[in-house]
């Protein structure tokens, strides 16, 4: 745990309220409850303070616009024309109006903090995964609007960009302060041991998300019921299933690691460690959040009742 965690929880929260992102004073208490610094408190324990407040901000903006935009009644359509004003921030793009979405303009200002401590490759590498993120989104509004739950393949796929891993995962070399190289974030074998990495959170997140995104309408994006529809499987035996792919996605990591050390790099190791931090700390701080566990209470008590 990052000895900055309560001082940063704190800021963010300020922070984002000052930000107009959270509509209304309900939602706030929400945010405050859920305690999103804890989360980077554990997956970037050794970022300076600094650079603590700037990976918490951008996780809780994830959290946000995933509230506003994902987990909402927007349609494809609608989420679609959203996207030009995101990819104008991102891009530097001066289309000669101001910028007035309250998420885009919040982006624009994250943007640039990253950019004061980035050199030219780590900033691309993030805005090159954030654009994949929220295009993704459109796919998952489709879904949700045409009642479909994705092909298992097609899941797998998609949920390595819809979960926005690789924005986080994009900042572990900036948090810590190991610059890769482009050949080793470009590296084939860094490329398996991040999508493994990946695979593991958002895993991780389907199952412990399962019960919130049944209340909010977002169901069919997740992993359990792709695999009871496509399947067979009851909801107890798609998890299970999902914790055996869970180990063998760990297995890989551990066996690719040991490739990894061939390249005797403080990066590299710094950014497995990153990744390490990630799988660990995002379930520590999932299992004890306000953000699912007051879902699965209400479900569980809806169980007892029957």
């Amino acid at each position: 745990m990052s000895p900055h965690v309560e001082r940063v929880n704190q800021e963010n929260l300020e922070w984002l309220v000052g930000s107009g992102m959270l509509e209304n004073a309900e939602t706030v208490e929400r945010y405050r409850q859920a305690k999103y610094g804890w989360l980077s408190g554990r997956t970037y324990p050794y970022a300076e303070h600094h650079l603590l407040r700037l990976v918490t901000d951008w996780c809780v903006w994830l959290f946000a616009f995933d509230d506003a935009f994902c987990e909402s009644a927007r349609g494809a359509a609608e989420m679609a024309r959203a996207l030009p004003q995101f990819y104008a921030v991102l891009e530097d793009l001066d289309t000669g109006n101001q910028v007035d979405d309250r998420f885009a303009r919040t982006l624009l200002e994250i943007k640039g903090r990253i950019a004061v401590y980035a050199d030219g490759d780590q900033l691309d590498r993030w805005r090159a995964v954030t654009k994949d993120y929220l295009f993704a989104q459109v796919w998952e509004a489709a879904n949700r609007e045409d009642e479909v739950i994705p092909p298992l393949k097609d899941y797998i796929f998609m949920r390595r960009k819809t979960g926005a891993m690789l924005t986080v995962f994009a900042l572990i070399d900036i948090a810590g302060g190991h610059r890769l190289t482009p050949d080793e974030w470009r590296h084939p074998i860094m490329r398996a041991i991040t999508e493994s990495a990946n695979d593991v959170v958002v895993w991780d997140n389907d199952l412990i998300s399962y019960a919130k995104e049944s209340e909010s309408g977002n169901s069919r994006n997740n992993l359990v019921n792709v695999l009871a529809r496509h399947r067979g499987y009851s909801r107890q035996a798609a998890m299970e299933v999902i914790g055996g792919m869970r180990n063998r996605a760990i297995a890989d990591m551990i066996q690719l690691r040991s490739a990894l050390e061939g390249f005797g790099s403080e990066a590299v190791r710094a950014y497995v460690r990153g990744l390490e931090f990630w799988i660990s700390g995002s379930v520590d701080y999932s299992l004890t959040s306000s953000r699912y566990m007051h879902a699965w209470q209400r479900q569980e008590r809806v169980f007892s009742a029957e």
